[in-house]
């Protein structure tokens, strides 16, 4: 498509790119008289953020309420929190102006489509948690397809192997990958799997399998092979195969945005004012008796207390905020990368492409395709209104940047679609709209070592501070790995009010 017709074509930008305000508690100082005293704030968050950086005192006004539990970041970890805990009187503070961190679903004309987190497992914690909240996950039932060199690919992994458009050699190297992968033992080689890269197993084969499995653990786990742990690849790979034989995952329209969206309806009556939008927290100071916690709302700088408090927020963040974190739990955070991601909508007013639900696009400007409304398309008397196709995008750490103006997020969603229209004859098509919705930090990347050596200290509790988000559970950044989190934070919690000091963190595996 030239660009004058991609002219035509109205693009919105959407998301944030930073996950919260990185600053320097030193900054932050105590209630004091001195020329900055209970001066306000501006209130938009990123220039606070930036007054911080530049240097600006900002003193810490006295507490004004008192709770059994403060929770930091309004995600899935801290929503699930915050539901665990209803029995107790919790705060909740979410830095964004929604609920639901990267399981977040947007509306176009009444069509759901994902933001970011896209499915579940059935034998996930995940899972059985949509279930006890009031939620019915629909079967995805279609193995993941490619398309290569201009043709559509079902079953990649399974039938599809036979299929490839590939040279002879090319396809005997796959099916050889693939049985060679699939014989691994993962129990029997333990956790040392994941302190190796993936690539390691990949030398041997042709280079269009890497070339599939960087796309692959780029969209999910946010690195290519080389950056890889090889137990997380593996145990991944064998998954997709068994997904040939019989696909259990489910999902909804709009991604696993429906279990955000479930808990805040059910919470915002029971907490009111107790769960706070656009509240940026700036400071978390744990005490021998109590937890004060500093947040900016309304352009006002606040201060509570708490028995306890859950850092439901990434460690790239959590360490700038948290006082007095041990050297080694503050190394620890900081030694997680995160890689930068958008995921581009593009809203047809026709069918386009409906062949399957998630399709793998190696060598593309994006990694895979998923078609937002896959899992109602064959309900009865359903009619497909808009084909709106997500196009999972991360990008490289150094890329980063090119999120944070509008233009160079128009500029990556121009060339998704201009990738995206060059893939088939049939996807050669003008999108009515294109929605960019763009994050900076979403996901950590899964390299060697992460599991086994780093997330293990990351998450040791610190007496009343406690560390959910899916960074400090691992192996893959999933929703499901928050949830999880979430619960084992909850229990530490409750441990800590009942006055039994939280157990140390010591499981790798399992």
């Amino acid at each position: 498509m030239n660009a004058n017709r991609r002219d035509f074509i109205k693009f919105v930008v959407a998301g944030a790119v930073t996950a919260g305000c990185p600053v320097d508690l030193s900054l932050v100082a105590a209630q004091t008289s001195g020329a900055h005293a209970g001066a306000n704030v501006d209130g938009e968050d990123n220039r606070i953020c930036h007054q911080v950086r530049d240097g600006r005192v900002f003193s810490r006004p006295p507490a004004s309420t008192k709770h059994d539990v403060v929770i930091v970041g309004g995600g899935v970890s801290g929503l699930t929190a915050a539901y665990r805990l209803q029995h107790r009187d919790v705060l909740l503070l979410e830095k964004e102006p929604q609920w639901g961190g990267n399981a977040y679903a947007m509306e176009y004309e009444g069509s759901t489509y994902a933001t970011g987190s896209a499915f579940l497992w059935s034998d996930s914690e995940a899972f059985r948690f949509a279930k006890e909240i009031g939620l019915d996950p629909l079967p995805v039932n279609c193995p993941d397809g490619s398309i290569i060199n201009g043709e559509f690919v079902p079953d990649t992994w399974g039938d599809g192997l036979k299929k490839l458009p590939y040279p002879p050699i090319t396809r005997d190297s796959f099916k050889k990958f693939k049985n060679e992968i699939m014989a691994i033992d993962l129990e029997k080689r333990g956790s040392g799997l994941y302190d190796v890269p993936f690539s390691s197993f990949m030398k041997l084969y042709a280079q269009e399998i890497k070339q599939w499995w960087d796309a692959f653990g780029l969209s999910n786990w946010g690195a290519t092979s080389d950056e890889t742990a090889a137990g997380l690849a593996i145990s991944e790979f064998q998954d997709v195969v068994d997904q040939s034989r019989a696909d259990n995952r489910y999902t909804w329209p709009g991604g696993l945005g429906a279990i955000t969206k479930k808990l805040a309806e059910m919470l915002q009556p029971k907490y009111a004012d107790r769960m706070q939008i656009g509240a940026t927290t700036v400071a978390v100071t744990p005490g021998k008796e109590e937890v004060q916690v500093t947040y900016v709302l309304g352009g006002d700088l606040k201060t509570v207390t708490a028995k306890t408090v859950i850092m439901a927020t990434p460690k790239f963040i959590t360490r700038r905020i948290v006082e007095g974190l041990p050297d080694k739990q503050s190394q620890a955070m900081k030694q997680i990368r995160y890689t930068p991601y958008c995921v581009v909508n593009l809203i047809f007013d026709k069918p386009v492409f409906n062949k399957g639900y998630d399709t793998w696009c190696p060598g593309n400007s994006f990694t895979d395709v998923l078609v937002a409304d896959w899992v109602i398309r064959k309900k009865s008397g359903y009619k497909q209104k808009h084909n709106i196709l997500s196009c999972y995008t991360p990008m490289k750490e150094e890329e980063r940047g090119n999120l944070l103006t509008e233009g160079g997020a128009r500029k990556i969603a121009a060339n998704v679609l201009r990738d995206f229209q060059r893939l088939t004859p049939e996807t050669n098509v003008n999108p009515v709209e294109v929605h960019i919705y763009r994050r900076g930090h979403p996901m950590y990347m899964a390299t060697p070592g992460l599991f086994t050596q780093v997330q293990p200290l990351v998450r040791q509790p610190m007496d009343r501070v406690f560390f959910a988000n899916t960074d400090s559970q691992g192996p893959e950044s999933t929703t499901n790995e928050a949830i999880v989190a979430a619960r084992r934070a909850v229990r530490q919690v409750e441990a800590r009010l009942a006055g039994r000091p939280a157990g140390k963190e010591t499981a790798v595996l399992g």
